[in-house]
Formats: structure tokens, C-alpha cells, sequence
């Protein structure tokens, strides 16, 4: 269950796919110079098969690059497993019933989402929930960047680690993590709808609504969204400016929900002095 967990952290609370055989259109930005062209792609991390987004000028901008930068590398599942335990467990007195009967009914034993810290909880129930919708991993879109990277022979480069990424979330406050939890629990019922919405707007390459749903359970608490959202975009758009130092193209994906709002990526960029497009095709 545990084997991606660890997603860009955007998206971690949904992302899915029901557009079967569809294409889709997703936004796609590019930052150039003279001797240098990156470009900025927001990604869905878990989808149905058979939707037809890597290709156009996704693919385009992808064949052009030298190498792909994203989130994080692919994770080693055993590693993932033994990290999480490591820093999720814990032996404090039990959850809100409602967060008992929330796991319960998406198979969990009663009583074992106890076992996890708040923030560990929220994640295993967004993730079990997405997944009992039918959506998996592997047909997401980092997996499919990973995979044509591999096959081109492109590097593959990491903007985090792993244990970065859950750090992120061990470091909150107890009443940061609670609040997660909650928010968590709270959005379940409406999770298939939500994300149906969602991936129709990510297809359509509507980067604002996209990036609203997917910040939202971070914005149930200030301090999740400062550590989860901005103080992130904040690094990756520091990766970026330094990377258009030296010359090449670069492909680089990360959370959809880093690419829209007032302290996007792209916004920070814009107040470094860069330009940045967005792509039409």
C-alpha cells in the first residue's frame, strides 16, 4: 500500500483519472534565454489508462530536452516502506471514532490506522480511497515520464528526496497534522466526483482549477500550506532560475498545483525578472 506514498506532495491528497480514451491537453510553460530553455509541466500523479496526454507539444517539449527533472526519483518501495514506519508509527491514544470508521470501510483492520501519526493517517486514507476508485500509480504521469526517459536514454534528475518529502510532513505540528486529518476524513465521500472534476480540468489544460483542488487540504491549515506549497515553490523556482545559468533544455514536472495561483512557480519567476510562457498547441 505503502510503495508511492511518496508522490509530489501537491497531489498526494487526489489525483485521478475517469476520461477513458480521451485526449487531454494539459498546460505546459517554458522559461527561455539565449542559450537555454526550460520547460514546466504540471503532473496528476495517479490516472485510468487509456487518456492520451504525452503527446502534441508535451511530447514535443519532452523530445527537445536533454534531460527531466522531477520531484523526486523513483522510489525503491522497500526503502519507501521501511522510512515510512520509521516515521509514521506511533503509540498515542486512538483517533476520533469517525477516523476509525473511515479506514474501516476502506478495508483497513479496526483500530490499525491508530498505529500512524495524523499526517501518515491522512495520507494512507486519500491514498486507500484512490485506489479503491480504481486508479493506480502506474498509469500516472511521472511513471510514464520515468519510463520514456529510460527508453530516450535522457538523465533523470530529482528536485527531493524521499526522506525529504516525508520529513516535510513529520516536521508539522501536532495541531497541523490533526487538522490534515480531518480536512482529510471530511473530503472522502465526495473524493470520485471531486477528482472526475479535477482531471477534466487538468485535461483541458485549466491550470487555476487544478491547482485550487489540489492545494486545498493544505490550505486547511496555514501551516501546512507554508510548508507544503510555498516555501516549496519558492525551491523549485530557485532550481529553475539557477538552472538558466548554464545552456540546454530542460523538461521539468512537478505537482500541477506548484504551477497555478499567486505564489506559483511561475510567478516567483516572473518577479526574478524571467519570462515564462505558457506553451500553445
Amino acid at each position: 500500500m505503502l510503495k508511492r506514498l511518496i508522490v509530489p506532495l501537491a497531489a498526494l491528497m487526489l489525483s485521478s483519472c475517469s476520461l477513458f480514451g480521451e485526449d487531454a491537453d494539459p498546460a505546459l510553460w517554458v522559461v527561455k534565454d539565449a542559450d537555454t530553455t526550460v520547460y514546466l509541466f504540471g503532473t496528476v500523479h495517479v490516472l485510468k489508462p487509456r487518456m492520451h496526454w504525452f503527446d502534441e507539444g508535451v511530447r514535443t517539449a519532452f523530445d527537445a530536452s536533454d534531460e527531466v527533472v522531477l520531484e523526486i526519483a523513483k522510489p525503491d518501495p522497500q526503502a519507501i516502506a521501511a522510512l515510512t514506519a520509521q516515521l509514521g508509527t506511533r503509540g498515542g491514544p486512538p483517533f476520533a471514532p469517525e477516523v476509525d470508521a473511515a479506514a474501516r470501510d476502506l478495508g483497513m483492520p479496526a483500530g490499525a490506522i491508530d498505529k500512524q501519526e495524523p499526517w501518515l493517517a491522512a495520507l494512507t486514507l486519500a491514498q486507500l480511497a484512490v485506489k479503491k476508485a480504481g486508479y493506480d500509480s502506474g498509469d500516472g504521469v511521472e511513471a510514464t515520464l520515468s519510463e520514456a526517459a529510460e527508453d530516450a536514454g535522457k538523465p533523470v534528475k530529482a528536485l527531493e528526496s524521499a526522506r525529504g518529502q516525508l520529513m516535510l510532513f513529520d516536521g508539522l505540528s501536532g495541531a497541523a497534522q490533526s487538522a490534515m486529518l480531518e480536512e482529510t476524513v471530511k473530503a472522502l465521500p465526495g473524493t470520485k466526483a471531486r477528482l472526475d472534476k479535477f482531471v477534466a480540468a487538468w485535461a483541458k489544460g485549466d491550470a487555476e482549477s487544478v491547482g485550487t483542488e489540489m492545494n486545498r487540504g493544505a490550505l486547511a491549515s496555514p501551516e501546512v500550506a507554508e510548508a507544503l506549497i510555498t516555501r516549496r515553490n519558492a525551491r523549485f523556482a530557485d532550481w529553475v532560475a539557477a538552472r538558466m545559468e548554464r545552456p540546454g533544455t530542460v523538461f521539468v514536472a512537478v505537482g500541477a498545483g506548484h504551477l497555478a495561483g499567486k505564489g506559483s512557480v511561475q510567478a516567483i519567476l516572473r518577479d526574478k525578472g524571467l519570462k515564462v510562457e505558457r506553451v500553445v498547441y
